[in-house]
């Protein structure tokens, strides 16, 4: 049996797995989806074309799928949608998308988001990302997995975040942070390139060196950014197994519409 306190307010055309528990005073919209194994938590309020995975927990005064803080929002049907295995702590703020962009923002699975972080709309949050406290995402900001975002930052519209980068403690980040790179400050700058993350995850000491080198041909070697691309390109097959990180590397710089943080 669905497990809900006699408080909440539970649309009747709300698609909710069986033993999905809703907590006091929460309210659930009519396009609502909620898989299997979710806990939603009292004074929460999910609407909007919302669909949520299975094994997620929200926590109390989170607002999921309200309408976009855009102006040019009209009332069109855009979605938010959820994977699974989330934590979203309290207060968070995770809305729609428009159809000035895709429709639709789009939270991973397995990720960890503490208090008071704000998702915008048309946003992409990758896979086992961990965003701390308070930080706070424009529209169009995509990141990729296994990041790391410290308290109080700040990621402008349009930002790209490449597969564990790592942000430092109140950060102001405007232009894409590539992969493996650890960047701080305000405006934001690279301070080296992070490997305790990929060491964390099973990468071995070739692929960890590998990284070193495409930090320091990118931003330490005095290369022009199109030639850092070139040199970063010849390293393939010198280590085969770390050319997977070669390659995701060049993707990101060679789609990185914004400038890179330097």
């Amino acid at each position: 049996m669905m497990m809900r306190h006699p408080t909440a307010i539970i649309h009747p055309n709300a698609q909710l797995a069986d033993d999905v528990e809703v907590g006091a005073y929460s309210i659930i919209g009519a396009h609502v989806e909620i898989g299997a194994g979710s806990v939603i938590g009292p004074h929460v309020v999910i609407d909007g074309h919302t669909t949520i995975g299975r094994n997620n927990r929200i926590f109390q005064f989170s607002s999921i799928g309200e309408i976009p803080q855009d102006k040019k929002y009209n009332g069109e049907p855009t979605r938010l949608v959820i994977g699974d295995n989330n934590t979203i702590r309290e207060c968070c703020t995770l809305n729609l998308g428009t159809v000035q962009d895709k429709g639709v923002t789009t939270i991973g699975s397995d990720n960890w988001i503490m208090a008071y972080v704000h998702v915008a709309h048309d946003c992409v949050i990758g896979d086992h990302n961990i965003i701390a406290n308070s930080v706070q995402f424009a529209g169009h900001v995509e990141i990729g997995n296994r990041i790391l975002i410290g308290g109080l930052s700040g990621i402008h519209q349009f930002v790209r975040i490449g597969d564990f980068a790592m942000i430092g403690f109140q950060t102001r980040l405007s232009q894409d942070l590539p992969p493996f790179v650890t960047a701080v400050g305000n405006p934001a700058e690279a301070k080296g390139p992070h490997q305790e993350g990929p060491r964390r995850n099973g990468y071995s000491d070739v692929r960890l060196d590998m990284i070193k080198k495409m930090y320091r041909t990118l931003y330490r070697a005095g290369s022009s950014f199109e030639s850092a691309k070139q040199e970063i390109a010849a390293l393939r097959g010198r280590e085969p197994e770390a050319d997977i990180d070669i390659d995701n590397m060049l993707s990101f710089l060679n789609s990185a519409s914004r400038g890179i943080v330097r």
